[in-house]
Order: C-alpha cells, then structure tokens, then sequence
C-alpha cells in the first residue's frame, strides 16, 4: 500500500516547473541545507521509514477508513461520493500524519525544541501532540484571531504541554503567525526545529510535508481497488497552503482521474474577502517560496477572508501553483454559506461533523458529483472533524435565529 518513491521531485534548487524554491534569510541557508539532507538520509533509511510507519499505524490510527456516504450519494442523484476518513486520526486531522515525520527527523537531528505556526489549530495540536509523546519543547504561533476563533484547540494544545503564542501583526491570523515562527527560528535554528504545517515555506519544506501526507493517497488508491474494483473518476480536497490537497491529489497524479482543488471564496470572488490565491491571485515570493499569492498592484500581501481558519492563507504551495499552470488540476471555489451549508448536509445525513476546511471540498464536490452519472466515483478528503468549528457555527446559527433566518 505505502510506496516511498519520491515522484514529481523538484529540481536541485527546489523549484517546481520554476515555482518553490529557497527564498530564505542568508541564515537560514545553512540550516536549509542541514534539513535538507537530512529528510533525503532519512527517507532512504529503512529503520526511519519502519518507526514513521509504526507510530502512523498505532499511534495515529492509520490506514484511515474509505466511506462511501450513501445516502449524501442519494440525495445528491449523480456520481457516488467516497470521504476519505483523515477525520478519524488521533487529533482529528490529516495534520499529525507531517508532525510524526518532522517530530521523528527533529529527533534524529538533535533538536530538543520544536516550533510551529497553527490557523485552524489542528497543526499545532498535532505539533503540540508529537512534542509530548517526544518529551521536546513547543512553541506555537498563533494569530490571536484565529485564537479567539479557535479557542477548543489553544485550551488543548496547552493541556498538551504547548505555548500558544499570540501573534498581533496584520490580520492576526495564518500568514503573521508564520512570519513569527520564521524570525524565530532565524534567531534559535542551532537548537530549534521548525514544524511547518502545510506544503509552503523554502525548499525542502514542500517537498517533504508532501512526502509525509502522500499516505492519504497511496490508502485512498489502494481502498478504491479493494472496494470497488476500480480507481475514482475524480478526486476533491480543500486548498489553504495545500498538505492535505497534495496528500491525497500527488499519488493520484499519473492515474486518469481529474483532480480538483477547491479554495476559500470566502463573501465571493468579485471583491477580496476571500482566500482564492490561485483562482484570484499572481506568482509573487511569500515566505521563502515563488507560488501564486494575493498581492496588491505595489505587491503587498491582501488581507484574506474565510470563515475557515485553516484556508485563510493568502498563498498556495509551490507544487500546487505548478499543477495549475501545467493544466493538471481543476479549480472549484466555495463561499462561506456554501461551505456551512455543506457542513450541515453532511451532518445530518450521515452523522458525520466534518472540518469548516473539509466543508469546502464538500460543498464543491456535491455541486460537481450533481452533473456525474451514478456509476461514476467522486472522492473527496475528508481532512478533518468539525469539533474545533462548532462555537463558529453556534455564533452563526444563534446570529440567523435573531435575525429571524432559518437556520
């Protein structure tokens, strides 16, 4: 089922089809260069890749199941809708599958402290949650927007033994959080090992964030055969950076199945409260790689909008930008109502509270699986569980009922 062949590899300076690359702080050069040798030793030692597989196995709860939601199928009356379960791992996200591979290459290089940045939260829970199990300090940046939106998670990640620092510079969410954790490792990499949490930042973080989730499509893959006897027509996950995208879309890649990357558009596309760097955006240079951004005419990053934390980014992973530009994916969008209306769909017809990111995927792959003929497949990555959005849903539902709205 796992396959540690590393396909689609960027070019020696990190670049994609000209995208990605090592944008970095001169003093981040050397320790680039450390990491990066480091994740190619440790990807190539079998003693490395049996413990990462172990403890995805036990400790994570991994292979994930492969649900078909019949009854969301019924409704809908075209393709049949598969949910790939990354809401079922230990955390409640595909996030831990990255933190268990960075957390085992930060002990394989000596790091005794590890930081990271969180939106949604659930990268820092699963960073927070590796960190214990390994007895090394955490750190987590963390906008204090998003921290009062996803206070759930900044209670556990303390519990955890965590410090949830707040980061108050521009729109206090994703983007300044991870400006933070960068000056910080700048200033601490001799001991600090830095826990990105999507398939952003400088060369190798893309390449090696991609290669820790590429089990959610080896699984997805390998269950479709098993269970239905053939490989999905297309294949449907969120897009903020892009980790869980790239999970479940990259081993997919050279099948004949339509992938398709679905983006925040927040109140529509037409103005800029939205997340949609691809559909709405230009190549430009954040956070030490070249990838389509949301930038003003004097290339100033733009405010973003969602109501989903873990999409509110105004960039998209290098290798996802290249996809696009070579015609390999598809773009789909979802608003913020659609993405609730998704959210509460799925709940009540299948029991399932998904994530207010995986609601986006949702929301676009039923309006897309509508125009499918019933033997037709649709997959969707289900990347995690809604716990962590119910006091936004609550706020919202509580704010129609007194506006007189049904709910």
């Amino acid at each position: 089922m796992y396959d540690f062949e590393i396909r689609h590899a960027p070019d020696a300076g990190g670049h994609f089809d000209g995208f990605g690359g090592k944008y970095a702080a001169e003093t981040l050069m050397g320790p680039l260069a450390e990491l990066e040798a480091a994740f190619y030793a440790s990807w190539e030692d079998e003693s490395f890749q049996n413990e990462r597989l172990r403890l995805l196995q036990q400790y994570v709860g991994r292979p994930t199941p492969l649900y078909h939601a019949e009854r969301l199928s019924r409704e809908i009356g075209g393709a049949q809708i598969l949910l790939k379960r990354e809401d079922l791992t230990h955390t409640g996200a595909h996030k831990i599958n990255n933190t268990i591979g960075q957390g085992l290459l930060a002990r394989r290089m000596g790091k005794k402290r590890v930081i990271a940045e969180t939106g949604a939260g659930q990268h820092g829970v699963a960073t927070a949650t590796v960190a214990a199990m390994f007895d090394m300090q955490c750190d987590v940046y963390m906008g204090r927007e998003d921290m009062q939106r996803q206070a759930p998670n900044v209670f556990r990640m303390e519990l955890l033994g965590a410090r949830v620092i707040p980061v108050d510079s521009g729109t206090a969410t994703l983007k300044d959080a991870l400006n933070e954790a960068l000056r910080d490792w700048v200033a601490s990499c001799q001991d600090t090992f830095y826990i990105i949490g999507t398939v952003a930042g400088p060369h190798p973080y893309p390449l090696m964030v991609r290669q820790y989730h590429t089990v959610i499509g080896q699984e997805a893959r390998a269950q479709c055969l098993a269970q239905f006897g053939c490989l999905p027509d297309m294949a449907v996950a969120c897009v903020g950076g892009g980790s869980n995208a790239m999970g479940l879309l990259h081993p997919l890649r050279d099948d004949d199945i339509r992938l398709v990357a679905v983006e925040a558009a927040g109140h529509g596309l037409d103005g800029d409260a939205h997340a949609a760097s691809l559909a709405a955006g230009r190549p430009g240079i954040l956070h030490g790689n070249l990838t389509y951004l949301l930038e003003d005419d004097e290339g100033q990053i733009k405010g973003t909008h969602s109501i989903s934390a873990g999409l509110d980014y105004p960039g998209v992973g290098p290798e996802l930008a290249a996809m696009y530009e070579a015609g390999e994916l598809e773009l789909e969008a979802a608003t913020d109502e659609e993405a609730l209306q998704a959210f509460s769909r799925l709940s009540r017809c299948e029991g399932i509270l998904p994530a207010l990111e995986s609601s986006h995927a949702l929301a676009a792959a039923m309006r897309l699986a509508a125009d499918m003929q019933p033997e037709q497949m649709l997959l969707v990555n289900l990347s995690g569980r809604g716990d962590k959005d119910l006091d936004t849903v609550v706020k919202i539902v509580e704010d129609q009922k007194a506006a007189g709205q049904t709910p």
